[in-house]
């Protein structure tokens, strides 16, 4: 707080230190600073529910429009906008993405018991939707832009400015939806291949052809791909991968690994050489944007989900009662490494986590460990008594 013009004035220094600030109703002298204390406790709140300083203190004072919104006349302004100017969006995109979340919002506006700010109305809007899923968090963007809208380009009032952090309002996946996302069947080497034979071949389709390869071959959970590194080892002078990725869960967190490659092999018997180390050297692999979702593994879903090859091979896994989800090709590293006889103290290690957790979420773990040692131990028996 401090004085000017004989006035106080509220000023606030983001996180990222930017400076701004607002004028208050009030006198500097001392008689006013227990109103202006209760003012500025009701612009925190306020600023709390994302709303800007200005939007915020506006609402602390009580502030209303005295004339009603036209929000239907806005919805269809806001609707012209995305179609024809600007970044423009294609028609069924304007119908999947924006019309629910935007129908719904007038609706609500327009109602006898509309919502009083853009939290409430965000939180009523899309609450339909699970906690952190996709299409929530896309439902909570479209909504935030046409409120931008209305604030920027229909003069709407500044209190109806969309909260900053969206995350507050599209939450965060249970655990066992989380849990469920990973669960899934590992692909043969084959199918791998052939669905990435299958994708796009245009800039888009090669950066997440890059990813799936790195995935497949590295057994990579989907968001290790944004931590991958090299590293050269002290005595041989040779690079090798290393993931600085640390994840973080009820019983700790795991150590950053180096990273063993396991080359996939088609069904004719002929090695998969992608030289993917040596392309990373070179920075002639670029990854795909995944930071647009809610994590890596729901940016791969979204590309995926849209390529037929993808949807041919999830209905013939579900024909074989299997579920493809993007963590199968780390499943599909786990399996190969068992196939080829890797012991599962070694995979687990590779794949950065305890054997423990290896061998429940790979039943072919455990199984092929045990039958690996019965062999073992039978070897030394005579001939007649095995």
């Amino acid at each position: 707080m401090r004085e000017h013009r004989g006035r106080m004035r509220l000023e606030v220094k983001a996180p990222d230190g930017r400076m701004s600030s607002v004028a208050l109703p009030f006198d500097w002298v001392k008689g006013q600073t227990g109103d202006a204390v209760a003012r500025v406790r009701s612009i925190y709140r306020f600023a709390c529910d994302g709303h800007t300083l200005k939007a915020a203190a506006t609402l602390a004072a009580g502030e209303a429009p005295a004339a009603p919104i036209d929000w239907p006349t806005i919805a269809e302004g806001f609707r012209l906008q995305k179609l024809e100017h600007g970044t423009t969006v294609k028609p069924e995109t304007w119908e999947a993405h924006y019309l629910p979340v935007v129908s719904a919002a007038v609706e609500l506006l327009s109602s006898r018991k509309a919502p009083m700010n853009p939290a409430d109305l965000m939180d009523q809007c899309i609450r339909s939707w699970p906690p952190g899923s996709r299409t929530r968090q896309i439902r909570a963007q479209s909504l935030a832009q046409f409120l931008r809208y209305g604030v920027h380009r229909a003069g709407v009032p500044v209190l109806w400015a969309p909260p900053t952090n969206l995350r507050q309002h599209v939450g965060i996946k249970s655990r066992e939806a989380a849990s469920a996302s990973q669960k899934g069947d590992p692909f043969t080497d084959q199918q791998i291949l052939n669905l990435i034979a299958a994708l796009p071949q245009d800039v888009a389709g090669l950066r997440w052809a890059n990813a799936i390869r790195l995935m497949a071959e590295l057994g990579l959970r989907p968001i290790e791909l944004l931590h991958l590194t090299i590293r050269t080892d002290s005595s041989t002078r040779k690079p090798y991968w290393w993931c600085t990725y640390r994840k973080r869960s009820g019983g700790g967190s795991t150590d950053s690994r180096r990273l063993f490659p396991l080359p996939l092999i088609a069904e004719d018997g002929e090695g998969i050489n992608w030289k993917l180390l040596k392309q990373w050297q070179a920075k002639l692999i670029e990854l795909p944007p995944l930071s647009g979702g809610n994590s890596p593994a729901d940016c791969i879903k979204t590309y995926l989900n849209r390529q037929p090859a993808w949807r041919s091979l999830r209905e013939a896994m579900a024909a074989n009662v299997q579920r493809a989800v993007p963590y199968s090709f780390r499943h599909s590293y786990s399996l190969r490494g068992h196939q080829r006889g890797i012991d599962a103290g070694s995979m687990a290690q590779a794949m950065g986590h305890s054997l423990e957790v290896h061998c429940r979420s790979y039943p072919w773990a455990s199984v092929a460990g045990t039958i690996a040692a019965f062999d073992r131990a039978n070897t030394f028996l005579p001939a007649e008594a095995s």
